[in-house]
């Protein structure tokens, strides 16, 4: 695990609201604390849906919501002439991609034994913290699969232009 420190907010900020650079990743949970505070739940609710339209979801195998899709309400709910209070995000990368994370040349943990590859984002109006985590699917003494999502978010960082420096 590792907490980086964003050092151009603003740059982050556009990039995280205003553009698909994190189109990769699902959101678990939202926190944003404005004139009140709004809390989203990212899982998929099945009840909401008819049957059929549960089965034609573009992507059946996700149980949280894309975040290309709640992107405009988190928006929406920040934007304005008042900088939030705080907000905190949970984002899973996609399922699909865990295997472009698991270098299988430096692990022997397949993705079918991972949950997730965790991005939290929390900012509190003065300082904005990413951290890295990773969730298995039963326990693994092996910790190669967090070093490998340490160093992919640091190069995903890296190519989308967004500067940062560790948090001791």
């Amino acid at each position: 695990m590792i907490a980086l420190k964003i050092i151009n907010v603003k740059n982050f900020m556009a990039k995280l609201l205003t553009q698909d650079v994190f189109q990769n990743f699902l959101l678990e949970e939202a926190s944003i604390t404005t004139y009140n505070t709004f809390v989203i739940d990212g899982h998929l609710m099945e009840a909401f849906y008819d049957t059929e339209e549960w089965k034609e979801r573009s992507h059946p195998e996700y149980e949280l919501s894309e975040w290309s899709v709640m992107r405009p309400i988190c928006f929406d709910l920040i934007k304005g002439k008042h900088t939030p209070l705080s907000f905190r995000l949970t984002l899973h990368l996609k399922p699909e991609l865990m295997e472009t994370v698991l270098d299988m040349t430096q692990t022997d943990v397949f993705p079918s034994q991972m949950k997730s590859f965790v991005l939290n984002i929390r900012y509190d109006r003065e300082n904005l913290v990413l951290t890295s985590a990773t969730a298995f699917q039963t326990f693994l003494m092996d910790k190669t699969p967090d070093m490998l999502w340490d160093t992919y978010l640091r190069k995903f960082l890296d190519t989308q232009e967004i500067e940062y420096e560790d948090m001791v």
